[in-house]
């Protein structure tokens, strides 16, 4: 933590953890905004379906690897920099969004797009280690769990609304004001949290070194595991939703607000829980509690769909519950991962962002579009991204007891 934090922000609590959430939000928003009309901007520019699923694969990919490196510029430049030219970029890729012609050109300026957007995630982690202690990090780690959590779901909405009633371009012409909106506020408002005494030299060598320490550490690795694939058993539903609301719970689009909503509420109300419990429960334990909730309800869901035909009755209520369950747990893991090296917290939450990352890409390009066409499937896959993450955490649990253990 920087010892002169106090004299930084001199302005409330929620203030700044508003300004680091919206940045956390600005990456998985951009992800799924303009899916609604990927059928309309096929018309528009005469792309193929493959050209159409090109232009989320291009984001994605270069959203995956550029989290390799945000954190590590972060660490030896500096966190406002980062924030700043990515933001940036992300303005004018959005921009060329907007006016491209061609598929390729979206391709393009959609890969431009992800290259920047991770800035905005990675940093905010570690400035949040950098300004408040444990308990109060964790508090504010979980207001930006409820924003980083909403994204996915609330994004198809607003470009929906946009594309019907202003077309695909508004769309990328909203995420530029977004994008001119944040600059202005992050030069204004977001303080540089790195003390120049503890940056890292920028040199490769000792980078390649500070990638090699994170890489090679077990316990950084099944940390990373248990927060970041779990996350894909509630976002490949949302991946899926035309195909899970329209086709299997005969929703029409107006209703598919009550997916969202559910799943929302879920994620608020355990973030906030998350929130309400730093400092008072050892933080091993309320990671428990969230695998348990996620285990039951995945279990619960899938023996459901495995005897009875899925129906909006009761379909949408493992889902809200196995969120509410995945925001409870991720912001203590995460601030685990970023207490493994506090030297390198900038490089962790990189890293640890890269495989979560790469676990969305896999699944929004090769497992939705295969399973989606089955509640069985979808239930039993959304299980299985549990496990992997649930595997992970008792190994590590079992490895190294000690972790997670004190109440701070």
């Amino acid at each position: 933590m920087n010892p002169k934090a106090d004299q930084l922000w001199r302005g409330p609590r929620w203030a700044l953890a508003a300004l680091l959430a919206v940045l956390g939000m600005l990456g998985p928003f951009s992800i799924d905004t303009y899916l609604p009309a990927f059928s309309g901007m096929a018309r528009s520019l005469g792309a193929s379906p493959v050209e159409m699923q090109q232009t989320l694969s291009a984001y994605l990919f270069g959203f995956a690897f550029m989290n390799l490196f945000h954190g590590a510029l972060a660490d030896s430049f500096g966190r406002r920099p980062v924030v700043l030219w990515g933001i940036a970029m992300f303005t004018l890729a959005s921009a060329g969004c907007a006016m491209s012609q061609t598929a390729g050109q979206l391709v393009f300026f959609r890969a431009m797009q992800g290259l920047s957007t991770g800035a905005g995630i990675v940093v905010s982690r570690a400035v949040i280690r950098d300004m408040f202690p444990p308990a109060q990090a964790q508090q504010v780690m979980s207001q930006v769990t409820i924003y980083f959590g909403i994204a996915p779901a609330l994004a198809p909405i607003v470009g929906g609304w946009l594309f019907v009633h202003l077309g695909w371009h508004s769309i990328f012409w909203f995420l530029t004001a977004i994008g001119v909106a944040l600059w202005i506020t992050n030069y204004k408002f977001l303080p540089e949290s790195l003390q120049p005494e503890a940056r890292q030299p920028f040199e490769v060598r000792h980078l390649m070194r500070g990638y090699w320490q994170l890489g090679s550490s077990l316990r950084f690795l099944l940390l990373a595991l248990a927060s970041g694939v779990p996350f894909n058993g509630m976002f490949l539903y949302v991946l899926s939703a035309p195909a899970f609301l329209g086709d299997h719970l005969a929703l029409q689009p107006t209703q598919f607000f009550w997916f969202f909503m559910l799943t929302i509420s879920g994620i608020m109300s355990g973030a906030w829980l998350s929130g309400r419990l730093a400092g008072k429960i050892p933080p091993k334990q309320q990671i428990r509690h969230g695998f348990v909730i996620m285990l039951v309800s995945a279990a619960t869901n899938l023996v459901a769909n495995l005897f009875f035909t899925a129906h909006v009755s009761w379909a949408l209520f493992p889902i809200a519950a196995f969120a509410f369950g995945w925001a409870l747990m991720v912001p203590v893991v995460t601030l685990l991962v970023l207490d493994l090296h506090p030297e390198r917290r900038g490089m962790a939450s990189s890293l640890q962002a890269f495989i979560g990352s790469t676990a969305n890409g896999l699944v929004a390009g090769v497992i939705a579009p295969l399973v989606m066409h089955s509640t069985p499937a979808l239930a039993a896959v959304s299980l299985g991204m549990l496990c992997i993450g649930l595997a992970a955490w008792v190994y590590l649990h079992h490895r190294w007891p000690e972790i997670g253990r004190a109440v701070e």
